[in-house]
């Protein structure tokens, strides 16, 4: 995502990030500022297991930190769109995808509700790209990371309800 891209984002799902990063800020990176400053003290850091894996603990809760952040300040946060047949971020898509119909929410997979069992596309993902816009009954197709075409059809889009 660049820095200039907008992520719809339920309230709910804005207040669980925010809470997230606090945590993460919080609790997290003083646990692992301690774990990483207890294997300091245990001598040769070169052959120090503890040490390694703190960093490598550090480095990804840093990652999650950038990414939450880089998130939550380009958030758009509101209802879902009302869909009215065309395809956008934040609505429930149901396509026809290589011959076998699903039903699939546009956007970001921190919208969806812990248990909810709709599958989630990133509107920059191959296949979200090629459906936004589109209205129900079109078609168009897309290419796979493999190299595969996939056809696509728009089957109905309706408003997601958290």
């Amino acid at each position: 995502m660049n820095g200039t891209a907008q992520t719809w984002l339920t309230q709910e799902a804005y207040d669980r990030l925010q809470a997230e990063l606090e945590h993460l800020q919080g609790p997290v990176r003083a646990e692992i500022a301690k774990r990483i400053e207890e294997a300091r003290d245990e001598g040769d850091l070169k052959e120090n297991g503890g040490y390694h894996a703190a960093k490598d603990d550090q480095a990804q809760i840093e990652a999650r930190i950038a990414q939450v952040t880089q998130l939550l300040r380009t958030a758009k946060v509101g209802e879902a769109p009302t869909a009215n047949g065309v395809v956008e971020p934040g609505t429930v898509v149901t396509a026809t995808i290589a011959g076998d119909e699903t039903t699939f929410l546009v956007g970001n997979r921190e919208i969806a509700e812990a248990g909810d069992d709709l599958d989630v596309y990133s509107e920059a993902s191959p296949l979200g790209a090629a459906i936004l816009g589109k209205k129900i009954g079109e078609k168009t197709s897309y290419q796979a990371p493999s190299g595969a075409t996939i056809d696509v059809e728009i089957k109905d889009v309706q408003t997601y309800r958290a």
